[in-house]
C-alpha cells in the first residue's frame, strides 16, 4: 500500500466524524466523531513519517493521543453530571451556559 491510501482512508474517516458532529445531537456520538477526528490525523501523522522515515509524525501522534486522552476524562465527567441533573445527553436540551 502507498501512502495515497493511508491518506484517503484518512480523509474518509474524518470525513466521517465531521459528518457526526455536524449531524448528531447526542453527546456520546458526538464525542466518539471527535475521537475518530483525531485518530484519522494520527493516521495521517504516522503515514507522513513512515514514508518520510522521519519520527517527527509519531511523536505528534502521541501528543494527540495523550490529548484525546484528557478530552475523554473530562467530556465523559462532564456528561455524566449534565445526565444526572438533567436527565438527557442532547446536547440541544444543554443550555446552562447562556447567559
Amino acid at each position: 500500500m502507498g501512502l495515497i491510501h493511508y491518506l484517503a482512508l484518512s480523509a474518509v474517516l474524518f470525513t466521517i466524524g465531521v459528518a457526526g458532529v455536524l449531524t448528531r445531537r447526542n453527546a456520546i456520538i458526538l464525542f466518539m466523531s471527535v475521537e475518530l477526528m483525531l485518530n484519522s490525523v494520527n493516521l495521517t501523522f504516522i503515514a507522513f513519517s513512515a514514508f518520510s522515515n522521519n519520527p517527527a509524525g509519531q511523536i505528534y501522534a502521541f501528543f494527540v493521543i495523550a490529548v484525546a486522552a484528557a478530552e475523554v476524562a473530562v467530556g465523559l465527567a462532564i456528561i455524566v453530571t449534565v445526565y444526572r441533573n438533567r436527565g438527557s445527553i442532547n446536547i440541544d436540551d444543554i443550555h446552562l451556559l447562556k447567559g
